[in-house]
C-alpha cells in the first residue's frame, strides 16, 4: 500500500512512518529543510518532502500528485503543550479547518483519509466518555481539535491520546519524565485511557488492511490507569532509582474513553499497561543504549 504521512517529525507522525514502512511504501512531509532533520537518519529526498506549509493547499497538490498515495494520514497539529495551542489563529487553521480542507482534496483524488482527533475533546469532568458525549472541551485546544473531526465515508477519525520518544520538541508526558530528577509529583486522580505510539502503529496498520470501510470518529482507548501509576509501573522497568514520585490527589481529571464501539467493529483490545509498558521501556534502554543524547534522537 502507498501511504503519506503529513508530519513525519511528530511523536505519532515519526514513528508511523519508521513502522509503516517495513511493509509499506511510506512517504512523508516536514516542514523545515533537509539540514534540520540530517542527524535523525530518517529521511531523504527518496521517502520525504521538505519545507511543505500544509496551510498551503498547492504544497500539498504537489505532493499527491507526486506520490499518488492510496492512504493519506493526517499527524499535523498543534498539540496542548505547545505556547501556539493558546493562539488563536495557528489552532484553527492547523486543527479545525486543515483536516476538512485535507478530507475535501482526499475526495477528489479518490484517497482514504486517517485522522486523529484527542480525548482533551472532553472536559474531564466526567469520565467514561462514548463517541455519543457531546465534546464540552472548555480550551481552545479541545475546541479546534473537535471541530476538526471528520465524519466523511472516505475518512476515519480516531479519538485517543499518546505517550512515546519524540524527536525534536520533547513536550510529552515520557520525555518530560526521562528528563526529571529528585522529586516529581504523580497525580492519582487524572485518569488516563491512551495507548504508546507503537501500539498506536498496529491499530493504524490494522485499520489499513483489514477494515478498508470503517469510517466516522472511534474512540480507541485501553484499560484505565492514573498518572501516578503509569509513571511508578514505568519508573520500575527502567529502574529509575534517582527519582521520587510522590502522589498527588489534588489535580482532578478524567478523560478516559470508551472503546467499545471500536471493539465491536473491529474486536480490538489493547495490551495490558504492563505489556504496553515493557515494549516503551525497551525503547528508551535502546535508545540510551545507543548513546545518543536526547537532543539528538536517533532511528531506534
Amino acid at each position: 500500500m502507498k501511504i503519506l504521512i503529513l508530519g513525519g517529525d511528530g511523536m505519532l507522525g515519526h514513528q508511523l512512518f519508521l513502522n509503516l514502512k517495513k511493509n509499506h511504501v511510506v512517504f512523508t512531509t516536514l516542514r523545515q529543510d533537509t539540514a534540520a532533520y540530517k542527524h535523525y537518519q530518517l529521511f531523504d529526498h527518496h521517502n520525504s518532502y521538505f519545507k511543505i506549509d500544509v496551510c498551503r493547499e498547492s504544497d500539498i497538490k504537489r505532493v499527491i500528485d507526486d506520490v499518488q498515495p492510496q492512504v493519506i494520514i493526517n499527524a499535523v497539529g498543534i498539540v496542548k503543550q505547545r505556547d501556539s495551542a493558546k493562539e488563536f489563529i495557528p489552532s484553527l487553521e492547523i486543527n479545525a479547518l486543515f483536516p476538512h480542507r485535507l478530507a475535501r482534496l482526499c475526495e477528489e483524488y479518490k484517497i482514504r483519509m486517517i485522522h486523529f482527533s484527542t480525548d482533551c475533546v472532553f472536559s474531564g469532568r466526567q469520565g467514561k466518555y462514548t463517541e455519543n458525549d457531546p465534546s464540552d472541551a472548555e480550551d481552545l485546544y479541545g475546541k479546534s481539535k473537535h471541530l476538526g473531526e471528520l465524519y466523511d465515508k472516505h475518512c476515519v477519525t480516531i479519538r485517543s491520546s499518546i505517550i512515546g520518544l519524540e524527536l525534536a520538541r520533547k513536550t510529552g508526558l515520557i520525555e518530560w519524565f526521562l528528563a526529571q530528577r529528585g522529586i516529581i509529583k504523580g497525580f492519582r486522580r487524572a485518569i488516563y485511557s491512551g495507548l504508546t505510539t507503537q501500539e498506536m502503529n498496529r491499530v493504524i496498520e490494522c485499520i489499513l488492511i483489514q477494515y478498508p470501510d470503517l469510517y466516522g470518529v472511534w474512540h480507541v482507548s485501553s484499560e484505565f490507569i492514573n498518572k501516578y501509576e503509569l509513571l511508578m509501573r514505568l519508573a520500575k522497568k527502567l529502574g529509575r532509582n534517582d527519582i521520587e514520585i510522590q502522589p498527588d490527589d489534588k489535580f482532578i481529571c478524567d478523560r478516559s474513553l470508551i472503546g467499545a464501539a471500536f471493539k465491536k467493529a473491529t474486536g480490538y483490545q489493547a495490551p495490558s499497561w504492563d505489556m504496553m509498558l515493557d515494549e516503551l521501556a525497551h525503547q528508551i534502554k535502546q535508545r540510551n543504549e545507543l548513546n545518543i543524547s536526547r537532543e539528538i534522537p536517533c532511528n531506534y
